[in-house]
């Protein structure tokens, strides 16, 4: 049976006043998955999310939030249903971690704040969720990046809406934190059953964890799907236009289109990857067709082979430095 979407619409046009910013966009939001938006600067993604936050409603066309129009909620209702993370930096550094996390109970206690034993509980169970309870004390000026990123994660999921919305919750943090607060967010997806929409421009991190991909690009419909079937498609090249890129449907990384022919490599997989990644930052070279290059792991050697001539290197940087002066 099919799943009735908590977030849907049809053919949408986001703008301001008199400047239409983007069009026909369609999509269904699913409980219980991660989905990532993603597409150019430029393209209307910060106008959708503020269309889905109900700051600046569409222009023409229709948001269904649970099978209601969204039109029809109260921002307190609204607030209820679904939860935001910006990009806004947090400026009340003394603000102790719990009680950053406890204004995700502002739609159930308003503005005096009095904190009942349903709020104590639910602030609990995010701090454990989202792996902060050992810093719930301290000061917000005292915590990394990614333990702030983390608080307001679990301020947000303390507003226990049904959707959350965060606008690129990654963008300032390093590699294994990005990883961290993605999975974390996968995880809360499947296990609160929560609609979970976010932006971010991280394509490998969006291809390892999300459940759907939204794209969107200039002058087309919203694309979406798994990330494996826009792979698999090709759709999931609409993330980069023009002529001098593309992603690779192997890897899912980003290369450039220009045909590269590498000489023949006899090497085990993980070195013959590293070694054409080598050769290809050392464009436009051109090396010989006959040319054979050979690899052993332990220890690394790395062999040339031109006709009746073998020249051999002990390091990438040796053989690289023989190539960019030979060739």
């Amino acid at each position: 049976m099919r799943q009735i979407p908590i977030l849907s619409a049809q053919h949408l046009q986001l703008g301001y006043r008199n400047h239409l910013v983007t069009e026909d966009l369609s999509f269904e939001l699913f409980e219980g998955e991660l989905t990532c938006l993603m597409g150019p600067n430029g393209v209307g993604k910060s106008t959708l999310i503020k269309a889905l936050i109900g700051s600046n409603p569409p222009i023409k066309g229709d948001l269904i939030l649970n099978g209601k129009n969204m039109n029809e909620f109260s921002r307190k209702s609204l607030s209820r249903q679904m939860s935001v993370v910006l990009t806004d930096r947090i400026t009340s550094g003394n603000m102790r971690v719990k009680d950053l996390v406890a204004l995700g109970r502002l739609p159930f206690t308003g503005w005096w704040g009095h904190l009942g034993i349903n709020d104590l509980m639910v602030i609990e169970n995010v701090l454990q969720a989202t792996h902060i309870e050992y810093i719930k004390d301290s000061r917000i000026s005292e915590i990394s990046d990614g333990q702030l990123q983390k608080t307001m994660i679990a301020r947000a999921l303390a507003q226990d809406g049904k959707i959350m919305v965060l606008d690129e919750p990654t963008a300032h943090l390093d590699l294994i934190n990005r990883f961290e607060i993605m999975f974390l967010l996968k995880n809360l997806a499947k296990e609160s059953y929560k609609a979970i929409l976010v932006v971010t421009h991280d394509l490998e991190i969006a291809l390892e964890t999300a459940d759907k991909l939204w794209i969107m690009s200039c002058n087309n419909p919203l694309t979406s799907g798994s990330p494996e079937e826009l792979m698999i498609s090709g759709k999931i090249n609409e993330l980069i236009p023009g002529e001098k890129w593309r992603i690779n449907s192997n890897s899912g990384k980003i290369e450039l289109k220009f045909p590269f022919q590498f000489p023949k490599i006899i090497a085990p997989d993980n070195l013959k990857t590293w070694i054409q990644s080598a050769i290809k930052k050392l464009h436009p070279l051109s090396l010989p067709p006959h040319m054979i290059i050979k690899a052993t792991q332990q220890p690394f050697t790395i062999e040339i082979q031109e006709g009746p001539n073998n020249y051999g290197f002990s390091s990438l940087s040796e053989f690289k430095a023989y190539l960019k002066k030979n060739f």
